[in-house]
């Protein structure tokens, strides 16, 4: 559905610091860091898209973290989840609800939320029943 996701920050190597472990704990590899330009990118194992890109904006405007707006990533099971979340707690995020069950979206629902140290705002979320 999505050939790429890109989220603007404001310092990118406060944003790196950020990404790199939080990526880590989804299992995602890095593709690419370029910082002259300055920015980088991961994508999921097997295929060339999509990708999820950081970066200073094209415009050189300041980042302005949207209202409303929100990257999910799909996490492979509930452990990759608080992994996500605790990543993201220890490099300079901010939690905006801890991993657990989220009933009212589905049954299997279960899902963390943080902000980036530039207030954009991340989910990771696993749909599948827990191990019985």
């Amino acid at each position: 559905m999505f050939s790429h996701v890109f989220v603007g920050v404001s310092d990118f190597d406060r944003a790196l610091a950020f990404y790199e472990p939080v990526m880590a704990a989804l299992g995602i590899p890095s593709r690419f860091v370029e910082r002259s330009r300055p920015w980088a990118g991961w994508q999921t194992p097997g295929g060339p898209r999509p990708l999820f890109l950081i970066g200073r904006p094209h415009d050189r405007l300041a980042h302005d973290a949207g209202n409303g707006q929100m990257v999910a990533f799909l996490a492979g099971d509930r452990d990759r989840v608080d992994r996500f979340h605790a990543a993201a707690l220890a490099n300079g995020g901010t939690c905006e609800g801890p991993p657990g069950p989220r009933p009212e979206y589905h049954a299997d629902y279960y899902g963390a939320y943080v902000r980036d140290p530039d207030g954009n705002k991340l989910c990771a979320a696993c749909h599948q029943a827990p191990p019985r």
